[in-house]
């Protein structure tokens, strides 16, 4: 195996764990640090070296990794006390793979290139199970001088990579990828409570459409968890609704309106505020599924 590079993961929720473990079972050191310290033990039992600041997880490594919940969360990383960008040094090579939106994608990479540092967009697609198998999507843009360098690291966390150009398109290929994914979402919970409504067993909705071209196996995954009514998060609620505002917020700056995004936004919302957020993001059927 080639020498690998030090990677510096900041960020190791539910996705960046698995990414972790990958990125450590393809011969990648890992420095690991999260706001939640006790939330990186995992990845110290697999091999990582677990630190107690973003500065000191990339104090040795050249190349950055972030897995953040949202922008706020990734500047305090980066730029806070004891931040990591300014100890980045110069050629060092960052992977953003927080979903943060465009305006402030734009924002950092801006600040990347302010310290010398390449900057590469990358959110993925993929909830937990996909990243803990190595089979995310990666949705990456950024200079094509940088694609050969990311390659053994995409390959370690993901299953495929789609180059979208410049970096910012990555995130703008995300914003869309995750609309069609949450109005799947949208419309499922919606389908399974007319059908309990009807008085119609909601699996029998499923096996109507399993196996031809209305069926998903993304229907079928959520579509159990709804018809159970228990929620084991693969991705959660709180997450879900982030991300439908964000593309809300990029539709609105460029003159797109997305009602159906406002309807599911006011789910989220509403999960949110009944206590769910931390449920997976099926738990929005409960808002509207038939009392019983």
């Amino acid at each position: 195996m080639p020498d690998r590079e030090t990677i510096a993961l900041l960020g190791t929720g539910t996705m960046g764990t698995g990414m972790g473990r990958n990125l450590l079972a393809a011969g990648f050191p890992v420095r690991a640090w999260n706001r939640t310290f006790a939330r990186a033990a995992p990845l110290a039992e697999a091999g990582a070296t677990v630190v107690e600041s973003p500065a000191a997880a990339v104090t040795g490594a050249s190349v950055v990794l972030t897995m953040l919940r949202h922008g706020s969360a990734l500047d305090a990383a980066m730029n806070g006390p004891d931040g990591a960008l300014p100890v980045l040094g110069e050629g060092c090579l960052w992977v953003q793979s927080s979903t943060i939106g465009v305006d402030d994608t734009q924002r950092f990479a801006g600040l990347a290139r302010d310290h010398g540092v390449e900057f590469v967009d990358a959110p993925v697609l993929g909830s937990k199970v996909p990243a803990e198998r190595g089979e995310l999507t990666i949705l990456a843009s950024g200079p094509e001088s940088d694609q050969a360098r990311c390659e053994p690291i995409f390959d370690a966390i993901g299953s495929r990579t789609i180059w979208a150009g410049e970096a910012g398109e990555g995130t703008r290929l995300k914003l869309v990828a995750n609309t069609w994914v949450n109005g799947v979402a949208g419309v499922l919970a919606e389908t399974i409570a007319l059908a309990r409504g009807l008085e119609i067993d909601p699996e029998l909705f499923l096996h109507t459409i399993d196996g031809g071209p209305l069926g998903l196996p993304y229907a079928r995954m959520k579509g159990e968890l709804m018809i159970q009514r228990k929620y084991p998060t693969s991705f959660a609620a709180a997450l879900a609704g982030k991300d439908v505002r964000l593309a809300r917020e990029a539709a609105a700056a460029n003159g797109v309106d997305l009602p159906l995004s406002g309807a599911l936004a006011n789910l989220y919302r509403e999960a949110v505020e009944r206590g769910l957020g931390d449920e997976d993001n099926s738990v929005i059927h409960e808002i509207i599924a038939p009392r019983d």
